[in-house]
Order: structure tokens, then C-alpha cells, then sequence
């Protein structure tokens, strides 16, 4: 499917189960995806927003070197080299207290849209429904970037912060 969705493009799976990765490729061997460890628990999703709503938070710029605990700082680097039209925010795991949770996740994909050189990424992010995706979405992407809600699917349109210096994290209500 997601070949010819995106067909010519690349697609990249960031993935916490590494016995998904070797699955897939057993039946998909172009697959690229790679293996990523999540430091956070849904448990702590308050804190995190807390944290995540502090001013050097909010400072836009690589994820690797922001000093918000929010950021995912381990990815290849290919991920924050590369100017992505599209992220799909559909992982760590993040239905139960013990679980990642897709608070960094969230975060970051805002983080990387808005440190894109030019251009808009649109941002979709999956189960709005639960309390988690509803409110790091609306917080990290903005409610003034969300373009629609379809189901449990959230789309957002957020533009580049880097051509347009002092544009504020989340645009005016």
C-alpha cells in the first residue's frame, strides 16, 4: 500500500518492535525501517506536556540538539537530514500507563516540520481519540495548523518556521 501511495517517494517506518521490522521484511525486503528505543511512558504524558509548553521548547531548530526532553535525539540521521512532505505519527505504542506513548513522537514530527528549510509538511497523527494524540497533538501541531479530523485521523498543515523567523510555535486562535 504504501509503495503505491507514495510511488517514486521514500517511505521510512520508524518502528519499537523489532520483531515487526524482521516480519515485514521477510515479505517486504525494500522495506526501510529502522529500530528506535522510546524513553518515555504514557504515565508520564502531564509532566511531559508540562515540560513540552516551557519556552526552550518551543525554540524550532534540529531535534538532535533541542534542549527539550521532548525531542527525540536518537534517530538515524537520515530522518533529520531529509525534508519530509509527510509524516505519519502512528507509533510508539501508546494504549496502556506502561507503554512509550507517542508524546515525543508528536512533538518532534512538529519539531521537524517547522525546522523544514521551505515548505509545509502536512502531519497526520492517528488515535485523536485517545486522550494522549488529542491533546500533544493540538498543543505540538496546533490547533491553528489542523487542516481536518476524518475518524481517528488528525491532518495537520504546518509550515516551515525557518524563512519566516519569528513565527510564533503555534499560530493565533
Amino acid at each position: 500500500m504504501w509503495t503505491s501511495l507514495n510511488h517514486g517517494g521514500r517511505t521510512v517506518f520508524l518502528e519499537e518492535d523489532e520483531s515487526w521490522i524482521r516480519h515485514v521484511k521477510e515479505e517486504i525486503p525494500s522495506l526501510e525501517s529502522y529500530h528506535v528505543v522510546y524513553d518515555t511512558k504514557r504515565h508520564q504524558a502531564d509532566q511531559l506536556h508540562e515540560i513540552g509548553m516551557q519556552e526552550h521548547c518551543k525554540e524550532v531548530g534540529d531535534p538532535r540538539f533541542s534542549k527539550c526532553q521532548l525531542a527525540l535525539k536518537s534517530l538515524p540521521s537520515l530522518i533529520y537530514e531529509t525534508q519530509w512532505d509527510l509524516i505519519m505519527v502512528d507509533a510508539p505504542t501508546g494504549y496502556h500507563d506502561g507503554a512509550p506513548g507517542r508524546m515525543s513522537a508528536i512533538y518532534t514530527a512538529g519539531l521537524m516540520a517547522r525546522n523544514r528549510v521551505n515548505g509545509d509538511t502536512d502531519v497526520f497523527v492517528h488515535d485523536v481519540d485517545r486522550g494522549v494524540e488529542d491533546r500533544f497533538s493540538k498543543s505540538f501541531l496546533c490547533q491553528g495548523y489542523l487542516v481536518e479530523q476524518q475518524g481517528r485521523i488528525r491532518h495537520f498543515n504546518v509550515p516551515t518556521h525557518k524563512s519566516s523567523l519569528g513565527t510564533p510555535f503555534c499560530p493565533s486562535a
